[in-house]
This record gives C-alpha cells, structure tokens and sequence, in this order.
C-alpha cells in the first residue's frame, strides 16, 4: 500500500515543515524533490499522455503541487496555487471584479497594492472604495450599503500594523454574497489562519516571510472551497495568464519552507523583544505593533493569532523627515532595503518610497526584524536613537 501523505498524516506542522511536505523522489530516492526543467511532456504512440498530470509546465509541475500541498496543509485550506509574484496573485484575485462591479479595500494597506487597486479599478470601470477596517461598525456599514463583490483586507496591515476583525467582516460578506480575502503577509499561515476565521481566500507574497532568504519573486493563493465559483477563476486565470513560478524559484520556495517554524518562533521573539524597547524609549513617539498591550487593537490580535505577532513592525521617532533618516542612516546591523520577512534585519523609510500622495508620516521607520541575536538588534537601534 502506498504511504499517506505527510500533508494527511495528522503530523505537527513543525513536522511537515522539516519534510518539505513529504515524500521522496520515487526515481532515485532522494530527500529533497528534483528540480524538472521540461516545460512540455511526451504522448505514446496512442497520443495518451504518458503522465495523466503533466501536458504542460505553466500548470503542470510538480513542484508546483508539492508546495501548494504543502501551503494549503498549513493554512487549513482546500487547495492552493502558486504565482510569480505576491503582486501576480493580487491581480488574479481582484480580477474576479468584472467591470460594473465594486471593490471595497481596507485603507492604509501596503502601497503598492493601494496603488495598483486604484489604476485597475480606473482602467476597467471598477467602483473602488477605501474604508478603515480597524473601526469595524462603519467597515460592516460600508458592507451592507455598497454590497460588494470583492473585499480586501491585509492582516496586520503594512505599515501601521492595524488589525481587522477577519471572523466578523468575513461573516458580513457571507451575508450579502462578497468575496473575503485576506492578505496575511506580515504574520504567516503559522501565526494566522484567515480561512478558518471565515474568509474566502487567503494569500500571501511568498517573496516575504514563506520564503525568508530574500532571494526569489513568489504569491500564493488558497481557498476554503475548492468548488467555489472564485476559485475556479482564480485557477484558470492562472493557468491561462500563465503567472507562474519557474522551477528553480518552486524548489527554492519548498526548500525555505523546512525552516519556517524555525525562522518564525526567533524572528517573533526579537520583535517581541525590540518593540518593548522601543516603546520604553525617550526619543521613540510610537511603536505600532500589535503584540504591545498599548496597540488598540491588542486583543482582537490575540483572539486570532497564534505564537506571536509577526516580525513586521514601524517606529515613529521624535521629530520629522530628517530625524528619521538620521536614524536609519545611523543604523549598522538593520540594512535599508525594502521588502521584509527574511532573515536579514532590515529599515525602511516609507514616506521617500512612497511620497506625498500616500500620506505616509514622514517620521515612519518601517522595521522587518531578522533572526539576529536580539541583543544585538537593540543594540544597534540605541545606538542610532542616540544620534537624536
């Protein structure tokens, strides 16, 4: 009898992870998958395929399927798809809003989907409205009266950390026919689980945490139902757009897949850690952070998060523009770089990336914390306040 997969196995999610899933390659018995670079596959004589899975590299891989196993296994989901960029998977989703039809998205979200949101819904004659999610009444308001098609959150939100109520909003989309979907980025599949909180579909930029090395382009998808109407779209889209992962980035993904537990437990503990320092000192004006008690939202976070609280965070530093770049410039370990979630610490001044028109404060330093020693975290961040 063939054995059960890892995915089914009732395994630790710890366990499954170290395994990439499960399973070794059946050809050569290696643990780690090989890397298929075949982009198309034979027919016998009888032009059957001799493969019933593979026709085609664009949906036809298997790397692709061990990882969206993987990936579904962990968000508690149905099924999941990989594509090549977080922003890929954005796009596929929030095609599901044909023209005539109304997006509602939670405002002071990441800027780059902010922004591409916007010039979407102006191209192809989409109402797009932009509402604060983290005051539910009026975000359940805006619900019931604009009766949407789409409604898009991101948990915590980038950068002022906000936390939305993924269970109520989720239920008041049921309620009047919406999509929910969730972008969980910042916390992982391992802190949040959007789809058993009731969303629809949760993804992620797998370029962030998911992978955590800082070194591929990556977004996935996952439904609750696999026989939902979205989910049918969302698949073909991918496979007919063909945003698609290459092999070599699929095996790099599920490679940095076996250490998420790991990277995760000490890059939430050294957030822990420099948030409560942060937020203890003199020339620091706000920490936004949803694992501090003084985070409005502090308790919503805790009834849905699990083992922390992600290792995104920002800094409001005393004064403007200039104190804040002083102080990233002053910083050794941190590196300012965009992106986060990866095992490098990195700084980010949001208000030169983003601008004006974002309305960014421009004392905002946002932080992705690494797996540093912490002390050594803190440290660097004293040092460089100390140039105030």
């Amino acid at each position: 009898m063939p054995k059960m997969p890892l995915a089914d196995s009732g395994l630790h999610v710890d366990s499954l992870l170290a395994h990439g899933g499960g399973g070794h390659d059946a050809a050569t018995g290696a643990v780690v998958p090989p890397i298929q670079t075949a982009t198309t596959f034979v027919r016998d004589e009888n032009y059957e395929l001799v493969s019933a899975t593979h026709l085609y590299s664009r949906d036809d891989n298997a790397l692709y399927q061990k990882t969206e196993g993987l990936i579904a296994a962990l968000e508690g989901g149905a099924e999941s798809r990989l594509f090549a960029s977080g922003m890929a998977a954005i796009a596929a989703i929030t095609r599901l809003v044909r023209p005539g039809g109304t997006l509602l998205v939670q405002s002071g979200i990441y800027w780059g989907t902010t922004l591409f949101l916007r010039k979407l819904c102006a191209r192809n004659n989409v109402a797009l409205v932009e509402a604060e999610a983290s005051d539910l009444e009026v975000f359940l308001e805006e619900i019931s009266v604009t009766r949407p098609d789409l409604v898009w959150l991101e948990v915590p939100s980038n950068p002022f950390l906000q936390v939305a109520d993924i269970r109520s909003i989720a239920e008041r989309c049921s309620q009047v026919g919406a999509v929910s979907c969730v972008d969980a980025t910042a916390a992982t599949p391992l802190i949040l689980k959007p789809l058993a909180l009731g969303a629809d579909l949760v993804m992620h930029s797998a370029t962030k945490v998911l992978n955590g090395h800082s070194d591929l382009l990556g977004g996935v998808v996952t439904s609750r139902d696999a026989g939902s109407e979205a989910w049918a779209f969302i698949k073909e889209e991918r496979k007919l757009a063909g945003a698609v992962l290459g092999s070599f980035e699929a095996w790099l993904l599920l490679r940095s897949l076996r250490t998420l537990s790991l990277r995760v437990e000490r890059m939430n503990e050294n957030t822990r850690k420099l948030s409560t320092f942060l937020d203890a000192h003199p020339k620091v004006e706000t920490v936004l952070y949803p694992g501090l008690v003084s985070h409005p939202q502090h308790e919503l976070a805790k009834s849905m998060m699990t083992g922390g609280f992600g290792s995104l965070l920002s800094v409001q530093v005393n004064g403007g523009k200039e104190e804040a770049l002083r102080v990233a410039g002053a910083l050794d370990l941190f590196q300012r770089a965009t992106s986060l979630g990866g095992t490098e610490s990195l700084v980010e001044h949001r208000f030169t990336i983003e601008g004006a028109n974002s309305a960014i404060p421009q004392n905002l330093l946002r932080l992705s914390v690494g797996i540093e020693h912490s002390d050594d975290q803190i440290a660097d961040f004293d040092q460089a306040l100390a140039r105030l």
